[in-house]
């Protein structure tokens, strides 16, 4: 591994070549917060599907791409005398000791030092220097000490980004209400809602009422994400398993039907599933 030193000087040489790229290039030149968004999605969806396969190689790879987006957008801010590369790891690492009040103390970040306060009582004004003990009181205090940053959420649930995809924004949502208290107190009785959820949807298909039916069945999802939430089964990559267990599992049917020249719109049903039933086994041994 390199040394903190090997390290800064490889982040200088990446700021020194996108200097150079933005003054030189044609491409790099034109650039924009708008025209690079699209590009900054699809790295970041790749990373996510390098983390996925735990490829190494890939993550490394897909992380120095996002990198580049990181510092892109802020030589742009810097262009504009908006902000530069300092700002965004000032505001971060600021941030980061605001929030860990059990590991740095308050006067690091220009705050009065507070009392420190018994194990699970908390502080009505001031982030506490609480008695911390396991991550769970960590991710419990964190909703709070956001409320309090200068450029906080304004509430709870202003947090979660309207742009995330829905499935993780559902599980977002849950799990910042649960930092509040706002959660089963039980995980076993979420079983009754999501049965309860799952009947009112069958009820609305049967009417045959196409907006009653959508409402219901997103509510039928939302139940299953906090169900999943509660089991501490992120539905986001349990659902990205599925996906690649399913085009594993078809690919495999594709290729026997190919191999057999026979069309897959020619093959029978039970053909399929015989197929797919024949590479589920195969994925055992």
């Amino acid at each position: 591994m390199h040394t903190k030193q090997e390290k800064m000087e490889a982040f200088g040489r990446l700021l020194d070549v996108l200097d150079t790229l933005r003054d030189k290039c044609p491409w790099d030149r034109k650039q924009t917060n708008q025209s690079l968004r699209p590009n900054t999605i699809e790295e970041t969806y790749e990373l996510c599907d390098a983390l996925m396969k735990d490829d190494v190689h890939d993550i490394c790879k897909e992380l120095g791409d996002v990198l580049l987006h990181v510092c892109f957008y802020a030589k742009i801010g810097a262009e504009k005398g908006q902000f530069d590369i300092a700002d965004v790891y000032n505001g971060l690492v600021d941030k980061l000791i605001f929030r860990h009040p059990h590991v740095y103390h308050p006067s690091q970040v220009g705050a009065p030092a507070p009392r420190p306060l018994p194990y699970g009582e908390k502080a009505e004004n001031d982030v506490a220097l609480q008695d911390v003990r396991t991550a769970k009181d960590v991710i419990e205090n964190w909703e709070q000490i956001k409320l309090k940053e200068k450029d906080g959420n304004k509430s709870v649930l202003s947090g979660v980004p309207s742009a995330l995809p829905s499935l993780i924004k559902a599980y977002r949502i849950q799990d910042k209400a649960r930092n509040v208290g706002f959660d089963w107190e039980d995980r076993q009785d979420v079983w009754g809602k999501v049965r309860e959820e799952l009947s009112e949807l069958e009820t609305e298909l049967g009417k045959g009422d196409k907006e009653r039916s959508l409402e219901e069945f997103g509510d039928f999802i939302f139940s299953i994400i906090n169900a999943g939430r509660l089991y501490h089964i992120n539905p986001d990559t349990a659902l990205e398993r599925t996906n690649e267990k399913f085009i594993r599992r078809f690919n495999y049917i594709e290729e026997h039907s190919i191999k057999a020249g026979k069309p897959l719109k020619d093959m029978t049903l039970q053909e399929m599933d015989d197929l797919w039933n024949e590479a589920k086994k195969n994925e055992k041994k």
